[in-house]
C-alpha cells in the first residue's frame, strides 16, 4: 500500500505475516535513478537491531541471483575508493566463485536519515 506525503523512495508498506513492513527503493534513496521494475525485481526483507529495538524493512532490489552463507573470517575490509565514493554502507567484501561481492551494512541501512517516516511502523514486531 502506498503512503501519502512520503519521499518517492519510500514505496509503501506490506503486511508480512501480520506485521506491517515498510518498503524502500535503495536505487532511488541513493539517487541512482529509477529503474523499471521487471519480473526479476524483488523485495528483500531485512532485520537488524537499532539500539534496543528490532527494525524490519523491505528493500527493492533489481534481482537476486543467489543466496550464500559467508564465513566471518572470509570477509575483507572495504577498500578506500577515494572521496567520490562513500563506503559508509559497505560492511566488507567477500570473494565468491572468483568474483568480489560487496556486503551491505544492514544496521546502517535501517537507520538512514529520512527513512524514519516508515521506520517506526513495525518496531518490535515478530516476523
Amino acid at each position: 500500500s502506498r503512503i501519502p506525503n512520503v519521499p518517492a523512495y519510500e514505496k509503501g508498506v506490506v503486511n508480512l505475516r501480520g506485521a506491517i513492513v515498510p518498503i524502500i527503493d535503495l536505487r532511488e534513496r541513493f539517487d541512482l535513478g529509477h529503474s523499471q521494475y521487471t519480473p526479476l525485481t524483488v523485495v528483500v526483507v531485512l532485520q537488524a537491531k537499532v539500539g534496543e529495538k528490532t527494525r524490519v524493512m523491505g528493500v527493492v532490489v533489481d534481482a537476486v541471483s543467489d543466496v550464500i552463507d559467508v564465513e566471518k573470517n572470509s570477509i575483507q575490509s572495504s577498500p578506500n575508493f577515494g572521496a567520490k565514493v562513500s563506503t559508509e554502507f559497505i560492511n566488507g567484501l567477500v570473494s565468491v566463485n572468483q568474483r568480489m561481492v560487496m556486503l551491505l551494512d544492514v544496521d546502517k541501512l535501517l537507520k538512514l536519515d529520512g527513512v524514519d517516516t516508515l521506520n517506526g511502523i513495525n518496531e518490535d514486531n515478530e516476523i
